[in-house]
């Protein structure tokens, strides 16, 4: 028989350890990621829009005019605007969806004739349209603010444009990784997208707009 090795050490983990990680690991494969769809999904949405709508609405501005009051008061409007409109419109959205899936239970209660604990479980996966509504312009107002905050204090034209694009850069980053790992999606795939579409949207509306205003129409 060999002699032990002196310098083997082994490591010995308690059971209770290695089944708590075991729970663990099974609580978090099994986790109904859909669970947080609706919600999720009016949140990422309402603050990527927030922050990509004002922020492009901004360098619109900003393209004809470089004083920093007509950028901040026109994404102030725009953020006004657009949380009411995030809100409303989650909210008939998800409402015309939460009929349809009620309608639906009821149909299908009727030909299958399920038990009561089947329906309450039904129940609690249906959508919320206040908490999409509210989660929707909650996020957008605070995407908006990201711009807005940017510029505010920044009296240098084209200083103030380049903040403004790299803020909202960093901003669409956490946005996207935050929605990612909230979702269980792959992060290094949903940044990029999120990013690449931001600067899309704001360099066209610049574009356009100055092109507006290089053919003579002026605010």
């Amino acid at each position: 028989m060999a002699a032990p090795n002196p310098n083997h050490v082994q490591i010995v983990i308690p059971e209770h350890h290695a089944q708590q990680n075991q729970c663990n690991f099974l609580k978090e494969r099994d986790f109904d990621y859909s669970q947080r769809a609706q919600w999720l999904r009016a949140a990422v949405l309402g603050a990527n829009d927030g922050l990509v709508s004002i922020a492009s609405l901004m360098m619109g501005v900003g393209a004809v005019r470089e004083d920093a009051k007509s950028m901040v008061l026109t994404g102030f409007a725009g953020l006004f605007a657009g949380a009411c409109s995030m809100a409303i419109g989650e909210f008939v959205s998800v409402y015309s969806q939460l009929d349809i899936e009620i309608a639906q239970m009821k149909r299908e209660k009727r030909v299958t004739n399920n038990g009561q604990n089947a329906e309450e479980m039904e129940k609690e996966k249906l959508p919320n349209p206040w908490q999409a509504a509210m989660a929707s312009a909650l996020a957008f107002s605070l995407g908006a603010f990201v711009p807005l905050l940017a510029a505010a204090f920044i009296a240098n034209y084209k200083v103030r444009l380049g903040v403004v694009v790299a803020a909202v850069t960093l901003a669409l980053v956490a946005f996207g990784g935050v929605g990612a790992v909230m979702g269980g999606t792959p992060v290094a795939r949903s940044c990029p997208r999120v990013v690449v579409g931001g600067w899309m949207a704001m360099a066209i509306t610049f574009g356009l707009t100055k092109s507006l205003g290089s053919s003579g129409l002026e605010m």
